[in-house]
Parts: C-alpha cells; sequence; structure tokens
C-alpha cells in the first residue's frame, strides 16, 4: 500500500464541506456529494486533503484497480508549503483536463492532497495505457507540466480506504 508512506501524520481536523453539484462527473454523479476538507502536518508544513467520503460499488471497484497517483512538486518554502499562486493556478488548469476524464468515464477522482511542497491528483483507472493516451491528448497544447505519474495495483482500493480511516471522526 502506497498511502502516506513518507508522511508523519499529526493533528487532524477535519471539516466537512458540501462540495457544488456535479452532476455527470464519474465518481461525483450526485446532486450534491458530501466532502471531506482534512488538514494534516507534515515536516512543520500543513497538507490538506479533499474526497468523497464514500466507497464506491463492487461494479466500481472491479472496473478502476489501479491506483494512479499524478504529483506535482514545488518551492515548499514561499507559501507555509503551499504551492506559489501561479503555480496553483496551473495545477487548476491540469485538474480541469483531468476532470473531462472523469466524466469520460476514464478514471474515478481518488483524492486530492496539497502541501509540504507536493500536490497529488490521486484516481483510479481501468487501463495504465488508455489513460495515458487520454491524458496526453487532454494536456496537448498545454505547457509541459513537472508532473510524476506512478501506478498501483490496488483493486481493493486500499489507499483510499486508509485515507478515509484517517479523516473519521473518533
Amino acid at each position: 500500500m502506497r498511502f502516506l508512506a513518507n508522511a508523519t501524520m499529526t493533528a487532524l481536523l477535519v471539516i466537512a464541506a458540501v462540495f457544488g453539484s456535479t452532476a455527470g462527473a464519474q465518481g461525483m454523479d450526485q446532486e450534491s456529494a458530501l466532502g471531506i476538507v482534512g488538514e494534516s502536518t507534515e515536516n512543520g508544513f500543513p497538507v490538506i486533503y479533499k474526497f468523497v467520503d464514500e466507497v464506491p460499488n463492487d461494479e466500481v471497484l472491479s472496473r478502476f484497480p489501479w491506483l494512479t497517483v499524478i504529483s506535482w512538486k514545488y518551492d515548499r518554502d514561499v507559501r507555509n508549503g503551499m504551492p506559489p499562486e501561479e503555480t496553483n493556478e496551473q495545477m487548476i488548469t491540469l485538474e480541469g483536463a483531468i476532470s473531462g476524464l472523469a466524466t469520460a468515464g476514464l478514471c474515478r477522482h481518488a483524492y486530492s492532497r496539497t502541501g509540504n511542497g507536493l500536490k497529488e491528483l490521486v484516481y483510479y483507472i481501468a487501463d495504465q495505457d488508455e489513460f495515458m493516451a487520454a491524458f496526453n491528448a487532454a494536456l496537448e497544447g498545454q505547457p509541459r507540466y513537472p508532473l510524476e505519474i506512478e501506478f498501483y495495483n490496488d483493486p481493493q482500493w486500499d489507499d483510499f480506504r486508509k485515507l478515509r480511516s484517517l479523516f473519521k471522526a473518533h
């Protein structure tokens, strides 16, 4: 399991929020899905996690067995571990391109994490080659982003379940 392999989790703060309507988006097709925005600390820097607090049904789990982590490293010393404003704007553009892949049913958003010099956009996908072809097509015409993409076989969504367990009220 990959989740938080390098992180020291301290002082979890859970804030429940209602995400806006995302009707039609794969994985978040409810009119108003209950979301979690949670904060942890890594190396003295805040890290923010965002996810929908729901494990998908068995059909979705079996359809999307590959945990896909899209990582973007940035200078953590500029804004208390958060991305510089211009970098953050580019990250938002990237997220928009990927959300189109989710709408097309090529992936399912698991969670996002931002802080301590690292943005991770985490999805579950069905096929690595199909995803990468669509991902590259979605980014055509955009600047080259400093991304690393890693794939992990996680058919039971253990990574996502671990994250959810860390943000449950005790």
